[in-house]
């Protein structure tokens, strides 16, 4: 009777089934659902709250001219590494708010030949000069998020060119040229303005209209880009040229090089101080991945400088004492146990979680499951947990136990991907804020604000914060690409954009698919919940709003608002499953 009531509930809220049915394919295989190849069907699939399904491979990005020039890759052999890069590409001429060339990304892949999990590192770096109250006004209080965000001084040495470069040396198969030929062409020949892309500039027009060549590409005429309209960008065509032609290193000891340490550097708000030496150190890092076990699955992620897999880690951890499949997820306490065992993660990220190579970071005492289940405690209260705090644990860290002084706003992007070979990736990809740091370079991208992700305070109560600011360290993310395994085998493949709401987004879908037994395309679309620091953000226009009351009765603050998460899922059983979050352009396709 729960389900049902559920289904009716979904249906009055989101105008599209939304079931907890138990069974990823119950009446999915009929031949109207299976081998489609019309982007009006992918749509339609999506809109019904129906997986796509497919024999072989499948792909999920967060915009349609991304995912169809990925399948193309996948479709004439190439690997999953080879459709990222070319979804990636195009991303960045298509989604520029959200990820670019002047970003960074986290990868997690799995190597079927190795049976391997496999985490890369391409997040920015600061720059060697950098000091460390660069955020900080003349009396050391730290600056207005968006006065520290606009202009070079935000701005990180990008990751992205390495992190392709490096995913196709270890996993490529396409001839490297071609990955870039459908991007060259967009660019070239012009792309369609979309809906999201229309409406960020707009919401953004006066950052925008800061930098010359930011709002002549966004504003020409200082009119934002039309929804619909075909807009080209010979500059980035020029530039994915060169990169086909010469490899990453054009970005790191080149032109284009030299044009983003002058855009940093030069320019009137806010110059940065990034060097040729900022750009020929840097490296992506292959990291130990970050695994833990769920019911009966094995979920893994990236591990710092990325917060996700740890948090993740834990929350799950905590939320696994309980029963919350029974509860169910109409239940105010079910989400009274998912917000504050989020609360207590997040206490325990902000006190211990940074870049590993500057940082002790306790992993393996944060994911033990003695402390586990001494957190977990916490929960059995009716109410709402009133202090929060982060645990004390037995080794020493220099990190301080109070909350950080930092800011990840919602922007990002994920993709999803496995291919006919039985490789599986998850790559989740920023530029930080909407536009980065709103500086676009004369090569056609944007470049990151990813330095304002550190703590803008370097001390607190006398202590030195795990995620300050020092030279060449990588600020903490986020990002969570996931790849969920059974039997030693991949399962789910999935991940979101979303700033540090990517926790949550990802934590409703590991519980919806595991617990709630949803199909990929009803977890992707799971109405949020967010609780990190005490008030409770509940989805407008839900079935969860309606719980307010509820919640405000257990002595929470209680708002409700619109999120913008992405969530892009894979499932690999019998067939693949591919699902795509409805608040965003992407699609799921596969063969």
């Amino acid at each position: 009777m729960f389900f049902i009531n559920f289904k009716l509930m979904m249906f009055i809220f989101l105008l599209f089934p939304f079931v907890a049915n138990g069974n990823q394919k119950s009446d999915l295989n009929n031949s109207e659902n299976y081998k489609l190849n019309k982007e009006s069907d992918f749509l339609k699939l999506k809109k019904e709250g129906k997986p796509v399904i497919s024999d072989k491979w499948m792909v999920v990005t967060a915009n349609i001219q991304a995912s169809k020039i990925a399948a193309k890759i996948l479709k004439n052999g190439g690997t999953a590494a080879d459709a990222m890069i070319s979804a990636q590409l195009v991303l960045g001429l298509v989604e520029p708010e959200s990820s670019g060339l002047g970003g960074g990304a986290f990868l997690v892949y799995f190597d079927n030949k190795t049976k391997e999990i496999i985490t890369l590192d391409g997040r920015e770096t600061a720059p060697l000069l950098i000091k460390e109250n660069i955020f900080q006004d003349t009396n050391g209080n730290p600056l207005k998020f968006f006065d520290a965000v606009v202009g070079g001084k935000s701005v990180g040495t990008p990751g992205t060119p390495a992190l392709l470069e490096e995913s196709y040396k270890r996993w490529g198969k396409t001839k490297w040229p071609l990955l870039f030929k459908d991007a060259i062409n967009l660019s070239k020949n012009g792309f369609v303005i979309s809906k999201k892309l229309s409406s960020s500039i707009t919401r953004s027009k006066n950052s925008l209209s800061k930098f010359k060549n930011t709002k002549k590409y966004f504003l020409p005429n200082n009119v934002p880009l039309r929804a619909g309209s075909i807009h080209i960008n010979k500059n980035y065509a020029d530039t994915l040229l060169a990169f086909a032609n010469s490899g990453a290193k054009v970005f790191y000891n080149g032109e284009i090089s030299n044009d983003i340490i002058s855009s940093v550097n030069n320019v009137k708000i806010n110059p940065g101080n990034l060097s040729h030496k900022d750009l020929l150190n840097y490296k992506v890092i292959e990291r130990k991945p970050v695994c833990s076990k769920y019911r009966s699955y094995e979920i893994c992620g990236m591990g710092p400088p990325s917060s996700g897999a740890l948090t993740i880690s834990q929350i799950l951890g905590m939320i696994e004492r309980y029963n919350i499949s029974e509860l169910g997820p109409n239940n105010p306490d079910t989400w009274r146990i998912i917000g504050d065992a989020s609360r207590l993660a997040f206490a325990d990220r902000d006190a211990y979680i940074a870049d590993t190579d500057f940082v002790y970071v306790p992993i393996k005492e944060l994911t033990d499951q003695t402390y586990i289940n001494k957190r977990a405690k916490f929960l059995n209260s009716k109410n709402k947990i009133e202090k929060v705090k982060a645990g004390n644990l037995i080794s020493k860290s220099s990190s301080s136990w109070n909350e950080d002084i930092s800011l990840e706003l919602p922007s990002t992007s994920h993709i999803s991907i496995v291919d006919k070979y039985g490789n599986a990736l998850s790559m989740t990809t920023t530029i930080e804020n909407g536009f980065g740091s709103r500086l676009m370079t004369n090569n056609g991208f944007l470049l990151n604000n990813e330095l304002t992700d550190f703590s803008f305070k370097s001390f607190k109560n006398g202590k030195k914060i795990a995620n300050n600011i020092a030279p060449g360290k990588r600020p903490r993310s986020s990002m969570a690409p996931t790849i969920i395994l059974k039997n030693n085998k991949p399962v789910y493949i999935l991940g979101s954009p979303g700033g540090s709401n990517i926790i949550g987004y990802v934590i409703n879908a590991v519980v919806s698919l595991i617990d709630w037994k949803m199909n990929v395309q009803e977890a992707a679309s799971i109405p949020h919940g967010i609780n990190k620091y005490g008030t409770y953000y509940l989805e407008k226009n839900t079935f969860l709003s309606e719980l307010r009351p509820s919640l405000e009765a257990m002595n929470y603050k209680v708002k409700l608002k619109e999120f913008s998460s992405g969530l892009n899922i894979i499932l690999i059983d019998d067939k693949l499953y591919g699902g795509s979050d409805h608040r965003r352009e992407g699609i799921a396709i596969g063969n």
